[in-house]
């Protein structure tokens, strides 16, 4: 799968999870939280592959619309912190749907950005063969993202690559942390 393809993917993935989440009720909180978590991982492993890989080959080829990349660049950093907010609330807290619906404005819009300007930029200046390389190299980096958010790490290479090298084993345990106090939850409740 070439890059660009890869990305509209991953693009439209998240965009199914926005619109479940849009069709849930006020009260939904399993549902919302399952959602939110889904798209938290999502995204960061998005961010760090376009990060590590999309964004750099991007702004070296089109060195006149490097201003694309920087400005995409920002908003991931917006997306980070918002997402790390939404990492540790609860779906109860009166703030979780406004939070959540102003992240999936600002994804919506940088969506928008890369898939009318930036996309096309970069279909005209590489070729099938570099675009399918890149898919490839995005496919594989994707084996090694973050999966929670670390919005003060390094977002340009080679910071980039060493952050989500040391960020990714500390996200495992922290899930497999939160799986045994899940497990450990539930036991107690069924006793």
């Amino acid at each position: 799968m070439d890059a660009i393809a890869l990305l509209k993917a991953d693009h439209k993935a998240v965009e199914e999870k926005f619109t479940m989440f849009g069709t849930l009720g006020s009260r939904a909180f399993k549902a919302k939280a399952k959602i939110v978590t889904d798209v938290i991982t999502a995204l960061i492993k998005h961010a760090a592959i376009e990060e590590a890989v999309f964004y750099p080959e991007a702004r070296q080829r089109l060195q006149d619309s490097g201003y694309l990349v920087l400005e995409a660049l920002e908003e991931h950093h917006i997306v980070k912190w918002t997402l790390s907010e939404l990492d540790h609330m609860s779906p109860t807290d009166e703030r979780f749907d406004a939070k959540f619906t102003v992240l999936m404005e600002i994804v919506r819009h940088h969506v928008r950005e890369e898939e009318k300007v930036l996309f096309p930029a970069v279909r005209k200046a590489f070729s099938k063969q570099e675009l399918d390389q890149m898919g490839d190299q995005l496919h594989a980096a994707k084996a090694s993202a973050p999966t929670h958010p670390h919005p003060r790490s390094p977002d340009e290479p080679p910071f980039n690559a060493i952050a989500a090298v040391v960020a990714k084993p500390f996200d495992a345990m922290r899930d497999a942390g939160e799986a045994i106090v899940k497990q450990v939850r539930r036991a107690s409740m069924q006793s």
